[in-house]
């Protein structure tokens, strides 16, 4: 039905009748995006159960990519490019005047995810697929994403993220495989066959039931499958009261990240942590015994990668099934378990790192916690053995302590493999925060810096760049990314040039459009975009940026000789609801924008704009318009950071710390094409070590920092005593966490250059230019291979 345009329109204009019962031109764009999303997933179909039957009957390793977060964005756009189809269905429907631009925008972000976590895993389910690797995601289908974000009077309100609304044309629910997961009860021994043995009891059980969405591989016969596992009342669910029960149950899979801050969130969210590993591994399990007799093969046939501690339970989850069901000794469990598990980290931040009370574990999971604390007795035995007497190391490393359970430890404990993100940031822990484990099992860590998918990011986000670049070096970097470096050859064609400026200049009109149409903001299209979007958080800085831009306000109100070029400045991202000073920094980002967009001097200069409820598909829109890239972390922070790579592969020039992956990127850019300041990781962490950092001296000693900082209280902005107090103390009274005093006159100085360099036109380009040819080496396809080679040793399956 996609042959062509003839037999497209046909079938779509018959399919979309017969489903609504009225002519072609009374249906609504989202009808016709629905009827076009089942013919899709229809044309798919074919080559899916084609891989599934070939996975089901391959002897070939398979690996299954655990993570609490997806964050796919839009699956249409990206369905047709894979499938090499979208100019059929382009053309099809201009024909029938329907602009498919306008059936995409009909479909919701799937609320999977939140921020980089879930992007990552999306991204890597997309390389998997595309190099053909028998690679599955397991999550979780959240009801309601994290929330849908709106702005009223500067503050962030927080609404129901609805995106399953209108159905989602993608997923394919299979009841018939679904598992039933145990909670609460008792745990009973029993001697069978000589044996002691152990099971779950008088438990509240939930149903798991699967939802399988199909993931497209790029112009191959691959579809791989991201499955998700919703929760749903149970035939029998161990509850007199069922409206509690059903209350319960549903919740489970309700929202992406409930509050933990009291006792019922911690529960409610080690219920969607055990669940997904439960049902995942049972799942996994029961098509391995259908398969093979000998559970020893099971390392060598399947591979369970934990994408941060969130399930880390997969570890005694295994155990529990080798253990109870397989009736393996704990030496032969453990051996396998530690043999399959991997394990990726993603935070320097110790506060990042999970920690749950033991006491509501082993009420919520008997068994589960009966295991981890043999886990960690034998796990702490050993480290006595190794370190005899020296008890406040062990329980330093140990699983459980002070009544925590420490999943970060477990994950380690329990895994053949622990990786980082960024050479950076592996680096920071193995010789500073996982020093100890890093002593104990240097052989298990390793680095993996992360990557892009370039075909969403360059390829669908950016399809006028895309034709550009395959002008001039070839079609070879769709399937090798590595080859954008062709581009390094046109560094001084004045052609070329000149095209990257056009092809940047209609992108940036395009945004300036999209942010009139949401705001009601006029920007100037031939001001610098000065683009920060990323989740806000205190280490990521968005504060640093704010006191730049007041500090640029200043400065042109005291000396109207001063003319900066002009630049916009954008903002997008969410505060998690209970982030208080997160959500302070947003308002605080809009109190500037009123400051600044309504002032006559300044506003033909500089322009602020807040886009609110940043997601996938409106990065899809600012990444190719962006020309500044903000990337300002506190050094030491950010694991690695992927929109700095998405900013890189569009040509955006980069203004940030040596953080993260930054630090590769300004290795292969070389110092004339990417823009850094500030103190490097080393810096930052003797400074925390021996206290010799007092942000009052830089408040004293620096005019502008002495002025801004009283600006936040001294009524600048309107109610500014009620809102940024605690902005105020957090540089000051809390002595600046995250140095962002210690770094504003680097900051301001960096910026002064970038500004210089901006005037040069040609220079300014070719910066551009290079940043594009040296992205390459952010693809996920080079980390996944990474991953397969080094780590799950996979192969590619099953490639036409």
């Amino acid at each position: 039905m996609f042959s062509d345009k003839e037999t497209f329109k046909k079938h779509f204009q018959n399919r979309l009748e017969a489903a609504y019962g009225k002519s072609f031109r009374e249906t609504s764009k989202r009808e016709q995006f629905h009827i076009l999303g089942i013919m899709v997933r229809e044309h798919i179909s074919h080559n899916w159960i084609e891989s599934i039957e070939k996975a089901r009957i391959s002897d070939a390793k398979q690996i299954y990519y655990l993570s609490i977060e997806f964050l796919p964005g839009r699956f249409l756009g990206s369905n047709l490019l894979n499938l090499g189809i979208t100019e059929i269905i382009k053309d099809g429907l201009k024909d029938l005047d329907v602009e498919l631009s306008e059936i995409e925008d009909r479909e919701p972000d799937a609320g999977l995810g939140n921020g980089g976590l879930g992007r990552l895993a999306a991204c890597f389910m997309d390389s998997l697929a595309s190099l053909s690797l028998p690679g599955h995601g397991c999550g979780i289908r959240y009801k309601h994403g994290l929330f849908e974000q709106k702005i009223l009077d500067g503050f962030q309100v927080e609404l129901p993220e609805q995106w399953l609304r209108h159905g989602f044309v993608w997923e394919v629910r299979k009841p018939d495989l679904a598992v039933e997961i145990p909670f609460y009860g008792k745990v009973e021994s029993f001697v069978e066959d000589g044996r002691l043995s152990f099971r779950h009891v008088d438990s509240v059980r939930v149903m798991a039931v699967p939802y399988d969405v199909p993931v497209v591989g790029y112009r191959n016969s691959t579809v791989n499958t991201l499955r998700l596992w919703s929760a749903e009342p149970a035939v029998t669910p161990g509850q007199k009261d069922v409206m509690k029960y059903k209350r319960e149950t549903e919740a489970v899979t309700e929202f992406l990240y409930p509050n933990d801050e009291h006792e019922e969130g911690k529960i409610l969210r080690l219920k969607q942590q055990y669940f997904l590993v439960s049902a995942t591994i049972q799942s996994i399990m029961g098509a391995f015994r259908k398969k093979y007799k000998d559970i020893r093969l099971f390392p060598e046939k399947i591979g369970l990668h934990i994408n941060d501690t969130h399930p880390a339970m997969a570890i005694p989850e295994l155990m529990r099934i080798l253990l109870d069901e397989e009736g393996l000794s704990w030496e032969d469990a453990w051996d396998i378990t530690t043999k399959t598990i991997s394990y990726t980290n993603h935070t320097t931040l110790s506060e990042a790192l999970e920690k749950w009370p033991a006491h509501i574990m082993a009420a919520l999971l008997p068994r589960l916690y009966m295991i981890i604390h043999e886990i960690n007795e034998r796990f702490c035995q050993d480290l006595w053995d190794r370190y005899p007497g020296d008890w406040k190391h062990i329980e330093q490393m140990a699983v459980i302590a002070h009544g925590q359970v420490k999943m970060a430890h477990l994950a380690i404990a329990g895994s053949f493999s622990v990786n980082g993100v960024a050479r950076l940031h592996t680096e920071i822990l193995k010789h500073r925060e996982m020093k100890d484990f890093y002593a104990v099992f240097p052989e298990k860590f390793n680095n993996k810096t992360n990557g892009i998918t370039h075909r969403r990011w360059l390829m669908k986000a950016n399809p006028e760049l895309s034709a550009l670049l395959s002008e001039y070096i070839g079609d070879g970097w769709r399937t090798k990314p590595e080859e954008l470096a062709r581009l390094m050859e046109y560094q001084t064609d004045a052609t070329v040039l000149e095209r990257l400026r056009m092809v940047k200049q209609a992108r940036k009109n395009k945004l300036a459009s999209r942010i009139y149409q949401n705001t009601g903001i006029k920007v100037d299209t031939d001001s610098i975009f000065d683009v920060q979007v990323k989740r806000l958080h205190a280490y990521k800085r968005q504060l640093l940026n704010v006191l730049h831009i007041m500090y640029l306000y200043n400065r042109m109100k005291e000396d109207k000789q001063f003319k900066p070029h002009p630049r916009t400045f954008i903002f997008g991202a969410k505060a998690s609801p209970g982030y208080y000073f997160a959500k302070k920094v947003i308002k605080l980002i809009n109190a500037i924008a009123e400051k600044v967009n309504g002032d006559s001097d300044v506003s033909p200069y500089i322009k602020v704009v807040f886009v609110e409820n940043y997601n996938v598909s409106l990065g899809e829109e600012i990444f190719p318009a962006a020309e500044v890239s903000e990337q300002i972390s506190t050094a030491g922070k950010e694991a690695s950071g992927t929109g700095n790579m998405k900013f890189m592969i569009n040509g955006a020039v980069t203004i940030g710390t040596m953080d993260g992956a930054n630090v590769e990127m300004a290795e292969r850019l070389g110092p004339d094409n990417i823009f850094i300041f500030g103190l490097d990781a080393e810096k930052v962490l003797s400074y925390l070590a021996d206290g010799g950092y007092s942000s009052y001296d830089y408040y004293h000693s620096d005019e502008r920092i002495h002025q801004i900082c009283n600006q936040l209280i001294n009524g600048f902005f309107p109610d500014s005593s009620e809102h940024f107090e605690t902005i105020f103390d957090s540089l000051l009274s809390e002595n600046d966490q995250f140095f962002v005093l210690r770094d504003f006159d680097s900051y301001v100085t960096a910026q002064g250059r970038l500004e210089e360099a901006y005037s040069d036109r040609d220079g300014w380009a070719k910066k551009s230019l290079v940043n594009i040819a040296m992205a390459g080496y952010f693809s996920s396809d080079r980390t996944i291979r990474e991953y397969s080679d080094e780590i799950w040793h996979i192969k590619p399956q099953w490639m036409k």
